[in-house]
């Protein structure tokens, strides 16, 4: 399988690798597209065996940083992976463009803003979070939740 630094190159491309279940996509970089991420990252929780609130935070988490490289980076497409690691989940969303050399950050007092939120979210839900360069350009957002399972 291939890493996360891959995930907009592999198109949709689902496995298990040394028993850690691990799926990837990537969809256009549009709006409705936030939509079907969410779907998609819900559907696949669901076949994991998750628990209701590992997949609410997850899709919580996937339609912030999803919108977020949707909105401010120059992309045609997005990449979306999930690796479960045991007792956490990774999400990694990767975008194309140019988003700014500084990349994603929490900016000052936007909690009260009605943009600027979304990584007050993904830093709240997140036992850690970050940013890298992506393969292909562009940057990869990571986060890693707790994951718990209903089974």
């Amino acid at each position: 399988m291939a890493s996360s630094y891959n995930a907009p190159l592999l198109g949709r491309c689902g496995g298990f690798v040394a028993e850690r279940p691990q799926d990837a996509f990537h969809l256009p970089a549009r709006r409705t597209s936030v939509a079907e991420a969410r779907r998609r990252v819900r559907a696949l929780l669901h076949e994991w065996g998750a628990d209701q609130q590992v997949r609410d935070d997850v899709e919580l988490v996937v339609s912030e940083l999803f919108t977020n490289a949707v909105r401010h980076s120059d992309s045609e497409r997005v990449g979306c992976e999930l690796t479960l690691f045991g007792t956490y989940v990774r999400i990694t969303v990767t975008d194309e463009g140019a988003s700014g050399a500084a990349g994603p950050h929490v900016q000052p007092r936007s909690v009260d803003k009605e943009c600027g939120r979304g990584l007050f979210l993904v830093g709240a839900l997140s036992e850690s979070w970050g940013t890298r360069p992506g393969d292909a350009g562009g940057q990869a957002v990571w986060a890693e939740l707790p994951y718990t399972a209903t089974r």
